[in-house]
């Protein structure tokens, strides 16, 4: 199960810890892997009130239609090329260190797990938002937090139980929080301009048109997650380019449908922000619909966290089978869960739980933009140095296709680069701050190769098939 066993000196090759003669039923099919992919990006049509707060209705709808041909489609197909041709344990990260060395696949983890800090504490702040909608008592105090701890705590658990437990949980959810906003789709003609004058709570959103936008490309980040778990999708090289594809039309079209409705009721964009799907609801539907809202927002912001748990674990799983990390981040329970990453992990996350949405969203996107580019990178590397690699899906166009598929998602970075001097945490700006995470991850490889420049001993290859 080597995560990068290349033909290049630069990364050597080791012995697979498992048998690969897993049997099928633990493996992921092509719709858990959809449902999976698609908590991991999106969640459901929750998380982008914001987005009209600031843009307005016409622009809300131009961004969501534009970010997925612009960000999604070409993270897409660059993940089905190198999912396909390299399905390894820690997908991304593989990539690059094969592609360019043990440095820049170390940053590319860093990164990765950095960005995680700060974008695995959004779910459960939305987790709060919308409970907070129902029953105010847990606004008070330090209620909210301690909600959010026992979101980590409970996801953590489910991710120690193994990843058919989150797959199957995924596509059930996915089901459960759909089926309202079903019905606000159906319920909105109905309704046509007759919420106009509407009376609703004061908002208190400061998200401006640039912050309108850099939340979109939130909402349509983290394609790359699923790639982390690669040995556990059945038939990866056919499995993830359909998944991907379905996943981003499924995702664009949980936008774009309820946001179009509820324009023809005329309900003033300034009325929209964070949670207030639970509020459009209530006006369409009562307090049943409203109720519904509630709890499918409650269930979207679990159903995230829990399948990102899966997709994050799996770095400090793979680097520690690479020798980039110490051997007990891979250790791992008889389900295949590495249980020792999920706990370390859910740690770090706990910590950022009191920082607000946007700052989050926009430090989460500078760092996780960085991540990204290095892979598209990857991918025009590999068709230079590896030209006879077997790639069952290909982008098309050649290596100038392959060039162009990345230019639309850095350019789009420059937004974030933008609203990130003027956002502030813990005393310095957004990019202050991310500059440092990044020069922290430099530090961090000089430091390893100071205390280990072989890598950590390697575990003895097991001889039992789990």
């Amino acid at each position: 199960m080597a995560t990068a066993s290349a033909a290049r000196h630069e990364v050597p090759s080791r012995t697979p810890r498992f048998s690969l003669h897993k049997k099928k039923s633990v493996r992921l099919t092509l719709w858990p892997l959809v449902a999976a992919t698609f908590f991991m990006v999106s969640g459901g049509t929750y998380g982008i009130e914001d987005i009209v707060h600031g843009a307005g209705y016409g622009r809300a709808i131009l961004f969501l239609v534009l970010t997925p041909v612009l960000w999604s489609l070409p993270t897409a197909f660059m993940i089905g090329e190198l999912s396909s041709a390299l399905p390894f344990e820690g997908g991304y990260y593989a990539w690059v260190r094969r592609a360019m060395g043990n440095f820049w696949g170390f940053q590319e983890a860093w990164l990765s797990l950095a960005a995680s800090i700060f974008d695995m504490a959004i779910y459960p702040t939305l987790f709060v938002a919308y409970l907070t909608r129902l029953f105010p008592w847990f606004a008070e105090n330090r209620r909210g937090v301690m909600v959010g701890l026992a979101v980590v705590i409970v996801c953590a658990l489910l991710n120690i139980a193994g990843v058919k437990v989150v797959s199957t949980t995924s596509l059930w959810l996915f089901f459960a929080l759909s089926s309202p906003f079903a019905l606000v789709v159906l319920l909105s003609p109905l309704k046509y301009g007759a919420l106009f004058h509407a009376v609703t709570a004061p908002t208190t959103s400061k998200v401006d048109l640039i912050g309108g936008l850099l939340i979109c490309m939130w909402n349509y980040m983290g394609w790359d997650n699923a790639s982390t778990i690669a040995t556990e999708v059945e038939r990866p090289q056919r499995t993830y380019p359909r998944a991907m594809l379905v996943a981003v039309c499924i995702v664009a079209l949980t936008y774009i449908l309820p946001v179009a409705a509820v324009w023809m009721t005329r309900l003033p964009a300034g009325a929209w922000e964070t949670g207030s799907w639970a509020d459009i609801a209530g006006l369409l539907g009562g307090p049943l619909l409203r109720i519904a809202l509630v709890v499918g927002g409650m269930f979207s912001a679990f159903g995230m966290f829990n399948a990102l748990v899966m997709s994050y674990s799996r770095l400090p799983l793979a680097m520690a089978q690479d020798g980039m990390l110490p051997s007990f981040f891979g250790k791992m329970n008889r389900r295949r869960a590495p249980w020792v990453a999920i706990v370390a992990l859910a740690i770090g996350w706990a910590c950022c739980l009191g920082l607000g949405f946007e700052r989050l969203v926009t430090i989460d996107i500078l760092i996780y933009g960085l991540s990204l580019a290095l892979e598209f990178l990857a991918l025009i590397v590999l068709r230079v140095r590896e030209p006879n690699l077997a790639r069952p899906f290909r982008v098309p166009g050649g290596m100038v296709g392959a060039v162009a598929l990345g230019i639309a998602p850095v350019a789009l970075l420059g937004f974030d680069l933008v609203r990130s001097e003027s956002e502030h945490v813990w005393g310095m700006s957004s990019f202050a701050f991310g500059a440092l995470v990044i020069g922290a991850g430099v530090l961090a490889y000089v430091i390893k190769q100071a205390l280990k420049p072989a890598g950590w001993a390697q575990p003895e290859p097991s001889l039992r098939t789990p």
